[in-house]
């Protein structure tokens, strides 16, 4: 069995990745493939906190514009991440992985409400806790929740795990020619405004010094990789000292 480097890690999946080439709705063959991955880093005693985009049903910011007002359409869009939430905790119980669903909004019918010393005792006792509704409030992303629950459980890493494979100088789709980093400091992705995060996100990951490994989800066994330190995708860290 491989020897895991972070013992505690915030894994961010985002919502359109558990679509799967549907590009809507949830796709279980995508989700089953990434539970299974999950199931064997609970195996190997590391613990899994999940943070779920919403995107696969609904994105405040893009499909709210002009059509709604912003706090409304972003709170639609953390219903969204609870749906998310509950089908990835059903399928990693009927695998046998003990899993607890907190939300920021209570909705005590159905999850739990927030409670960051419960997180922890959870995560401590090997459930995987899954975060719902971004951070409880609009105008933030679920990158920016993915960063402050990673914060506040004292995570390792933060394992941002997107349709892309990594961090790039420009975009890869329209520029053949663009260069991938492997490893990149936050402040040269606040100059260069490059898409890991939005730049609350990553602030916010700089200001407490907590490092985010973004890799393709395409492959889940990507994230056994990334936690056992093999090079996969691009890390975002503090920059070294001359």
């Amino acid at each position: 069995m491989q020897t895991p480097r972070y013992q505690r890690v915030l894994l961010k999946i985002s919502g359109e990745a558990l679509a799967g080439e549907k590009h809507f709705g949830l796709d279980f063959d995508v989700i089953g493939s990434v539970c299974d991955v999950v199931k064997q880093c609970v195996d190997m005693g590391v613990q899994v906190g999940i943070v779920v985009g919403g995107g696969n049903f609904w994105r405040g910011v893009k499909n709210g514009t002009g059509k709604m007002e912003r706090t409304r359409a972003d709170h639609m869009g953390m219903l969204a991440t609870v749906m998310n939430c509950l089908a990835v905790a059903d399928v990693l119980e009927q695998k046998g992985v003990p899993v607890r669903v907190q939300t920021a909004i209570e909705m005590q019918a159905i999850a739990e409400p927030y409670i960051r010393l419960r997180a922890v005792h959870q995560l401590e006792k090997g459930s995987v806790v899954i975060f719902g509704c971004g951070t409880g409030n609009p105008y933030f992303s679920t990158d920016t929740a993915a960063v402050l629950r990673a914060a506040e459980i004292n995570a390792d890493v933060i394992l941002l795990a997107k349709n892309v494979d990594g961090v790039y100088d420009s975009d890869p789709l329209k520029n053949p020619e663009a260069k991938k980093y492997d490893e990149i400091s936050y402040e040269e992705v606040l100059a260069q405004r490059l898409t890991v995060m939005d730049s609350t996100a990553t602030s916010l990951s700089m200001d407490n010094h907590i490092p985010v490994l973004l890799f393709a989800l395409e492959d889940p066994q990507n994230i056994i990789r990334a936690i056992c330190g093999e090079n996969v995708g691009t890390i975002v860290k503090e920059e070294e000292k001359a």
